[in-house]
């Protein structure tokens, strides 16, 4: 399901900042080589991520799901001078794609990329969160935010994408795995009290929380 009509899509790209060299070049590689191109986060995503981000200048993000680098390196522009942006990706080629990127931006020294199971992984990083970036496996958002949630600071950010699930999450019996798993997720969200939330309708959807 195409959820932003073309004419929208490219009335707004025209009207945004441009993405820088290295950025370009994350999005051209993976639109044109990768089998699942669709996952990139795109122009207009990456600037919300990078807005987003210099708004609230987190210390330390996490961002779950690196794929192949383009979101990282928008979420890294707001990064303070002695920040650090801790980012897991379960697949070696990804994360070697990735890495290949973070080694050529000015965000080298401050990009720290895990390669593995994240659910394992982020236990072990022993890190007081400003600013997480959800955008892996779909069944496991709720696994993800309770892992993170009790070491997010007060009045810190969750990211959620793909929260429409490609208009899937939209059908009166929701079907398949992920799309189950990002209603469940919506649900679960909705259903808090102890968070800010409001869904942001660009691209695949886009959940932005705060930490009461």
């Amino acid at each position: 399901m195409d959820l932003i009509p073309e004419s929208i899509q490219a009335y707004a790209e025209k009207y945004s900042s441009k993405e820088d060299e290295l950025i370009r070049e994350v999005g051209e590689f993976t639109m044109n080589n990768h089998p699942e191109s669709q996952m990139l986060s795109g122009h207009l995503q990456g600037k919300v991520l990078e807005m987003i981000s210099c708004m609230i200048k987190p210390r330390r993000i996490l961002e779950i799901g690196t794929f192949t680098g383009y979101s990282g390196l928008c979420l890294a522009k707001g990064l303070t001078e002695d920040g650090q942006l801790h980012t897991v990706e379960l697949r070696d080629d990804d994360a070697k794609k990735a890495r290949s990127y973070f080694d050529r931006s000015a965000f080298r020294d401050k990009i720290l990329l895990h390669t593995g199971n994240a659910g394992m992984i982020i236990p072990s990083l022993n890190e007081t969160w400003d600013l997480v970036f959800i955008d892996a496996d779909k069944p496991a958002y709720i696994n993800y935010f309770n892992l993170v949630f009790p070491f997010l600071r007060k009045n810190g950010f969750i990211l959620a994408d793909n929260i429409f699930f490609h208009g899937q999450v939209l059908e009166e019996n929701v079907k398949g795995k992920s799309a189950k798993g990002i209603q469940a997720f919506n649900d679960f969200i909705r259903d808090r009290n102890d968070i800010e939330k409001v869904i942001l309708t660009i691209r695949d959807g886009l959940y932005l929380i705060r930490k009461l």
